[in-house]
């Protein structure tokens, strides 16, 4: 990917994605990990995300995903390179899955994603996200009605001046219309054995949550850019959603699930 990216003009680029090297030391099979010292990701990660910053145009983002074991090392450096005032996020990605008892310390169940712009210019749309009964209802504080038609209603009177009829609020449409996203994703899982959209590639992530990122930092006709591809899911994403893409991976297998799952998107 360094090669690739000295190779790319400067400012190229809307959005850049990528499920980096965790630092977790381990052979997964389909790729090396890096092991979890300070000096091997510095050595690593500092040139690339140089490059990075230097590809990304003004109106660009980046976010880049990773676990606890080296998250606060890629926080200074991203510092260092992108600028400490374009820090934007630290999203949390919780998940389900699988259950691993571990007598020293609580199970880790969600990734982080920090997020950095270029410039305070760089597009970010409200993306909204259904709201869930339950949980909104504790949040609404309001008495739900029902009418004659057997739908689910409630009063707003907010901003409503005194005299004036009050506000009929269908509950259906106002759980639907949902609220803004927050730098906390719990609603999206990882995949699991039995989903549809696993292609025998480790770590392999869920399309739901790269979607949400495109959506959020990119329009129709972007370029986005991954440069650890993985299983290919960006470009796929990228390819369902009108935008152009750039994927790397030094792994052949990763090329070719990739270009298998690109072939089936119509």
């Amino acid at each position: 990917n360094l090669e690739l990216l000295l190779s790319q003009p400067d400012e190229s680029v809307d959005l850049i994605y990528c499920d980096i090297l965790y630092g977790t030391g381990r052979n997964f099979g389909d790729y090396q990990d890096l092991k979890p010292i300070r000096s091997e990701i510095e050595s690593h990660y500092i040139p690339r995300i140089k490059e990075m910053h230097r590809v990304l145009k003004p109106t660009g983002s980046i976010y880049l995903q990773m676990d606890t074991k080296i998250n606060h090392w890629m926080r200074v450096i991203m510092d260092d390179i992108f600028g400490y005032d374009n820090f934007r996020n630290e999203i949390v990605w919780g998940y389900n899955g699988r259950q691993k008892y571990n007598a020293l310390k609580f199970q880790g169940k969600h990734d982080i994603l920090l997020f950095y712009s270029k410039t305070e210019k760089h597009k970010l749309n409200d993306i909204k996200i259904e709201w869930d009964r339950e949980s909104r209802l504790k949040v609404m504080r309001r008495k739900i009605l029902v009418d004659d038609n057997g739908i689910e209603y409630f009063i707003d009177n907010r901003g409503v001046a005194s005299g004036t009829p009050k506000k009929k609020v269908i509950l259906s449409e106002y759980l639907n219309k949902g609220g803004s996203l927050s730098d906390l994703w719990c609603d999206i899982s990882m995949v699991l054995g039995t989903d549809n959209q696993k292609v025998n590639y480790d770590t392999q992530k869920p399309k739901a949550l790269i979607e949400r990122i495109i959506r959020a930092s990119s329009n129709e006709g972007d370029v986005v850019a991954d440069y650890y591809l993985g299983s290919g899911t960006t470009a796929v994403v990228c390819k369902e959603l009108n935008r152009n893409f750039i994927g790397c991976d030094i792994n052949p297998k990763a090329i070719e699930i990739t270009n298998a799952r690109l072939d089936a998107v119509s």
